[in-house]
């Protein structure tokens, strides 16, 4: 047919059902938008290997348009289909905490980030302030440094991350010593791909020796980037608040206590720290 072009035409990517779109997206509106991921009219909107596409709810799964091999891969990635959660849920039914809540939250599935500079650059802009403040934040870092198309922008990339003078990152609402971190980093010499072939424990020692990047920054990108099932963000103050209403009663535990309690939630302390959340924040 004279003038088709099949990348136009949508892609239907089928989840493992029940799958929830909009009760796994919720993240995406709670919490405001960095300008990368745009919830706008029932859809997500990202930029793929330099276009956009629209993400939305569709029998089965979701609809992607317009369709490419690439955006397949990011968007299968993006909404947590490497999560294999009839396992989870299997284990989960035996715990009186999580075994309700599974079912109360049944179709969500956890969101991850795709892309490594874009986890940790998440993270940085996260430490000690509130979700919703770093999205704003990071929303002024993408439209500075970023390529805006309809709705969505390009995240910005690290190469041109590395030529910025930290000096001009107050202006957009980083302090300064995250604005040394965040541009360490995209200094540095670490492949951050690579990161995938390592193990756990080796990840945590890679991430850590940069500047700015603790423990916390690593468990969260072992947990939502690189989606191990063991990550327990037990430095997280949301995991901590979770934890501690859901198994002590309210009595505000430690971080050595929460770290401890992973071994309850073994092998699957990644899917059980995000299921926590969800259902904390759901509960008030």
């Amino acid at each position: 047919m004279p003038g088709y072009n099949p990348l136009s035409e949508p892609v239907l990517i089928r989840f493992p059902q029940p799958y929830d779109f909009h009760l796994s997206t919720v993240r995406f509106r709670d919490f405001g938008s960095d300008g990368a991921t745009v919830w706008q009219e029932d859809g997500l909107y990202r930029v793929v290997a330099g276009q956009e596409v629209r993400i939305e709810a569709a029998p089965g799964g979701v609809r992607v348009e317009p369709a490419s091999p690439e955006a397949a891969a990011e968007v299968s990635r993006l909404l947590g289909l490497p999560f294999d959660l009839d396992p989870f849920r299997a284990w989960a039914a035996r715990d009186p905490v999580l075994g309700p809540l599974t079912e109360t939250l049944r179709g969500f599935r956890p969101t991850l980030n795709p892309h490594p500079f874009e986890a940790l650059v998440v993270a940085i802009t996260t430490q000690q302030i509130s979700l919703r403040a770093a999205a704003a934040i990071r929303g002024r870092f993408v439209q500075r440094f970023g390529l805006k198309h309809e709705l969505a922008w390009d995240f910005p990339a690290r190469e041109l991350v590395a030529l910025a003078d930290p000096r001009d990152f107050p202006a957009l609402g980083f302090s300064r010593t995250k604005a040394d971190y965040v541009v360490s980093l995209a200094r540095s010499d670490l492949d951050l791909d690579a990161l995938a072939l390592l193990p756990d424990d080796e990840v945590i020692a890679t991430l850590t020796a940069l500047p700015g990047l603790g423990r916390w920054t690593a468990d969260w990108f072992l947990a939502r980037h690189l989606a191990r099932p063991h990550a327990w963000p037990a430095g997280d103050l949301g995991v901590r608040k979770a934890v501690s209403a859901f198994y002590a009663d309210g009595r505000q535990l430690s971080i050595p206590e929460v770290r401890a309690m992973g071994d309850r939630f073994a092998p699957f302390q990644n899917l059980s720290a995000q299921y926590l959340l969800v259902g904390a924040r759901m509960s008030g």
